[in-house]
């Protein structure tokens, strides 16, 4: 099993938290304040981000996608070699020609980064099987070998291989990331129930 970072503390983080941490991985909670974070699930290590991003093999940005370019590119030297799988998205998916994936990218060279997961209400990321019709978890990233890495961890968060879509390099993020231009109209019309974007074929 692997040492997993999760940078957040918040639903996503969670969730994600518990369901690895119940797969038998070591995992690692990085928030801003460890000492206000009550924390009643599976038990897991809190810590700052820093020390999250250090200490793990993967690391795992459930933080918002809002700002995270600046607060991750302040952890450089920590994520140095390392897998960071970026879950989040940004409210503002139009005001760039890239993904954010892709300036994650830019500001963390050393870094090998896969999107994944960002397509799909929180629950249904630990839970794919609690929808009526099977989701899609669409990968984008430049390495491969950290996609496979990656579709391995997915495995343990229940998502069947054949529900996982390699969509190539992180350029294809934006198309993935540009789901959030639907998710005001979606939640105004269905409210917060879980849903994720698949492929019917």
């Amino acid at each position: 099993m692997s040492i997993i970072g999760i940078l957040g503390s918040g639903r996503v983080a969670t969730g994600l938290a518990n369901k690895l941490a119940g797969a038998g991985h070591d995992v690692l909670v990085g928030t801003r304040n460890v000492d206000a974070l009550n924390w009643t699930g599976t038990p897991v290590t809190i810590t700052d981000y820093e020390s999250a991003a250090r200490r793990a093999q993967i690391v795992i940005n459930a933080t918002p996608g809002d700002g995270a370019v600046d607060r991750l590119g302040a952890l450089s030297a920590a994520l140095d070699g390392k897998i960071l799988i970026d879950v989040s998205n940004s409210h503002n998916p139009s005001g760039s020609e890239h993904s954010l994936a892709e300036l994650l990218q830019a500001a963390l060279p050393a870094t090998r980064i896969v999107k994944t997961l960002n397509t799909m209400f929180f629950t249904v990321m630990t839970d794919p099987h609690s929808l009526r019709v099977p989701p899609t978890a669409f990968l984008s990233g430049n390495d491969d070998s950290a996609k496979a890495v990656v579709t391995a961890l997915l495995t343990d968060l229940d998502w069947p291989a054949e529900w996982i879509e390699d969509l190539g390099d992180l350029g294809t993020a934006r198309g993935t990331e540009a789901l959030m231009l639907l998710v005001p109209s979606l939640i105004r019309n269905r409210g917060f129930a879980p849903f994720a974007l698949t492929i019917a074929a």
